[in-house]
């Protein structure tokens, strides 16, 4: 044991140097692509979307947790990510490039998401004593969706399902997501429609007691079902006035670009 460690060592560990540091590019696209100012301004608005829901999340799983503010290994590494996204996009405008807190500045995105702006300066989550406007965003975005693609399969399965079995009730979600939309005339008038419908509809597809015949909506209530789809989205695809308000401060912001 003693002849060992007095014995000299058969190699010597290299001391690291600078110029050996290898660039990391794996996250980097494979064909360069180049991104004018307005295209940088659209992809920005995008990470900070994605960065504020990241911390949205990370303060919710808190909450349910009832613990102490502390980031978790996976927020750290995904927030890095972005942050990194996010820079790599800044370096398509002009020369000298901007710092990440300068530029959300000077386009207005530290306005709209002040939670990434606290998080770029502070390095930590931070949530917000008053509810930023662009909270209700991608609430508004998730709802008007779901009642397109929920009247979009209505749709089908009224068209091309045998059975209409559960017709009744996707109609009774759609009317759910419609009831969820206050004060907007177009969807109240289609909400009105299948409250003025929808027992009688539902009552025709009752069928006799140990009948084996699958139940069918009579030609009269398909008509009807196809023309409230139809309306339903036609509406939400056109975007009327009144259902844009809770989109105006991004859509504001994508046209100053």
């Amino acid at each position: 044991m003693a002849a060992v460690s007095f014995s000299e060592p058969l190699s010597q560990p290299c001391i690291y140097h600078e110029k050996l540091k290898v660039e990391l590019n794996v996250k980097r696209p494979l064909t360069p692509v180049h991104l004018n100012p307005e295209q940088v301004g659209l992809e920005m608005l995008y990470l900070c979307g994605q960065l504020d829901l990241l911390i949205r999340a990370q303060f919710q799983e808190q909450l349910r947790q009832d613990c102490s503010p502390e980031e978790s290994d996976t927020f750290h590494e995904q927030g890095t990510d972005i942050i990194e996204q996010m820079l790599q996009c800044l370096e398509h405008l002009p020369k000298p490039t901007p710092q990440l807190e300068d530029y959300l500045d000077m386009v207005g995105l530290s306005t709209l998401y002040p939670r990434v702006e606290v998080f770029l300066i502070q390095g930590s989550p931070v949530d917000m004593l008053e509810k930023p406007q662009m909270d209700d965003y991608f609430c508004h975005i998730g709802r008007l969706n779901q009642l397109l693609v929920l009247s979009q399969q209505l749709e089908e399965d009224v068209k091309h399902l045998g059975s209409h079995k559960y017709i009744a009730h996707q109609l009774s979600v759609i009317y759910q997501v419609l009831n969820s939309f206050r004060g907007i005339e177009p969807l109240s008038i289609l909400k009105e429609e299948i409250e003025a419908n929808f027992k009688q509809m539902k009552t025709s597809l009752v069928t006799d007691k140990g009948s084996r015949q699958e139940p069918q909506l009579p030609a009269q209530y398909i008509s009807w079902i196809l023309e409230l789809t139809h309306n339903i989205t036609s509406t939400v695809s056109s975007l009327p006035e009144e259902l844009t308000e809770d989109l105006s401060l991004a859509m504001t912001f994508v046209s100053q670009l």
